[in-house]
């Protein structure tokens, strides 16, 4: 990656580039062909949710795009819960809780708030959560700072026995490793529509993303406060992990 931290895209360039790509991340299979083994990673935080926290009430999907976590969570928990949807993209939020209610009828008895803005401005109760969901939204995050002060705002949150589940593009400790997994990354993606595919892939990475090693972010999850850190699955430059925060619901 060579674009540096303060020439990445800006917020509303992000927001214009979601507003505009409803369609491909309201499929459940085909939504991220992009991310390595999407649909595995989508299962794991699933059951690694419902596994950690048995008793789920209210779901915070940050950066939810067209609702897929939430749609899978809700199917695999079998019962309803309340849900804050919040992405930057009102388009997305729309068809978030539109398919959840077309999937999940009785949903309509359950609160579901739609947060149209920045997760790190979003105004939300602390000890709220039981479930927190980040599927490929944190590697917008910047600098160390700015993902401290992500990761305390996520724990603050998370409600006392809960848990948060993220999957998303990481980078790698080493240049050598970085190197050798990205080469990999790109070999997958020519697979799937080519070099042009792959080289468009590559460019809005890029410039819009900056994401941090899956070691970072765990250790990071323990910096502000989480007592248990789970890796469920990495396969190159893509990680699938959570935490517990200690508390009355905590697992043994």
């Amino acid at each position: 990656m060579t674009t540096s931290l303060d020439q990445k895209s800006s917020i509303a360039e992000i927001r214009h580039r979601f507003d505009n790509d409803v369609e491909r991340f309201s499929n459940l299979e085909t939504g991220q062909t992009a991310t390595i083994d999407a649909p595995l990673a989508m299962d794991l935080i699933t059951q690694g949710a419902i596994s950690a926290t048995p008793n789920i009430r209210r779901v915070l999907d940050i950066g939810c795009g067209a609702g897929n976590n939430t749609l899978k969570l809700r199917e695999a928990y079998g019962q309803d819960f309340e849900v804050d949807f919040l992405d930057l993209s009102e388009p997305m939020l729309v068809r978030a809780k539109q398919r959840l209610l077309v999937a999940h009828p009785t949903m309509s008895r359950c609160a579901i708030n739609l947060h149209q803005t920045d997760f790190r401005q979003a105004n939300l109760k602390d000890d709220s959560f039981d479930v927190i969901l980040a599927a490929a939204v944190l590697h917008h995050l910047r600098d160390e700072a700015d993902w401290e002060v992500a990761f305390r705002k996520i724990f603050r949150m998370t409600a006392p026995g809960g848990s948060v589940w993220i999957t998303d593009l990481v980078s790698h400790e080493t240049q050598s490793v970085q190197k050798l997994m990205w080469t990999r990354y790109g070999e997958y993606l020519a697979t799937l529509a080519g070099d042009e595919y792959r080289d468009k892939v590559f460019a809005y990475i890029d410039k819009e993303d900056s994401p941090r090693p899956v070691t970072f972010q765990m250790e990071l999850l323990r910096k502000v406060g989480f007592k248990h850190i789970e890796l469920l699955h990495k396969n190159s430059c893509f990680a699938a992990f959570g935490a517990i925060k200690g508390g009355s619901h905590e697992t043994k």
